[in-house]
């Protein structure tokens, strides 16, 4: 099959090839296969290597590696028997040394985790970004990423590394529409840039704002919509079916 747009190929149900408007468009078939990304490459995996492939099925880069991922920003994550690293859309390596693990770039940052199990970011260069270690750390968006540090406790920091607000908490999540679902002892809630609480009450499950209204979970188990003032605009009602006979 010639000329397949990537950005409409799909994966077959059992993840071995790939389909394009329900036909298959090469006859290959491999172990797993993962989504084709810009520039049209794919990364696929066989019971002894894995490597990409262009719309064709055909292998790139005359070189194989023991995992692969998809690329993002133009480089994607692999891992050889030294380590973990990135290569660029030519298939070169983008920096000569190894991490135990590593993630994908987002707006020009990658999360990674060095032989001493400490993670931070790195640029393009593979250089770390900031000095600080932390126990985990999460991919940015919207220039701020969430950390974990050594007392357990999450925070957000900026594209330099400095802390975005100094407010910590139990769990945190990144931001979507200038605002994140944190939690502390009470339960979940939504913080500002500022780190503060947009509204007094907590949650045991909530999601993110949706055009203004956010899922919520109360802790008595009732469902409801809550806007950002956290006030309740529509609780869900339900009723169990029969079982059927």
């Amino acid at each position: 099959m010639q000329n397949v747009p990537f950005e409409k190929i799909a994966l077959s149900l059992d993840e071995t090839h790939h389909i394009y408007e329900g036909m298959s468009i090469y006859p290959q078939r491999y172990k797993h296969v993962m989504s084709y990304h810009t520039p049209g490459y794919a990364p696929v995996e066989t019971d002894t290597e894995a490597f990409f492939i262009n719309t064709k099925g055909e292998k790139l880069f005359s070189r194989s590696f023991e995992k692969a991922f998809g690329f993002y920003e133009g480089l994607a994550a692999v891992m050889d028997k030294k380590g973990w690293f990135h290569i660029n859309d030519s298939g070169k390596n983008l920096y000569s040394h190894r991490f135990a693990w590593v993630g994908n770039f987002q707006e020009t940052r990658c999360a990674v985790r060095d032989h001493d199990n400490n993670y931070f970011h790195i640029n393009t260069h593979g250089d770390r970004i900031y000095k600080q270690d932390y126990c985990y750390v999460g991919d940015y968006k919207y220039g701020i990423a969430v950390v974990i540090t050594e007392s357990g406790y999450s925070t957000h920091i900026d594209q330099s590394g400095e802390l975005l607000h100094g407010e910590y908490f139990e769990e945190l999540d990144i931001y979507h529409k200038g605002l994140a679902i944190a939690k502390d002892k009470f339960g979940y809630f939504h913080i500002d840039k500022h780190g503060k609480p947009i509204y007094n009450k907590r949650y045991v499950k909530l999601e993110p704002f949706y055009n203004g209204l956010a899922l919520a979970t109360t802790k008595d188990g009732e469902k409801t919509t809550i806007n950002e003032r956290g006030e309740t605009i529509y609780t869900i009602t339900t009723t169990i079916p029969k079982r059927l006979s």
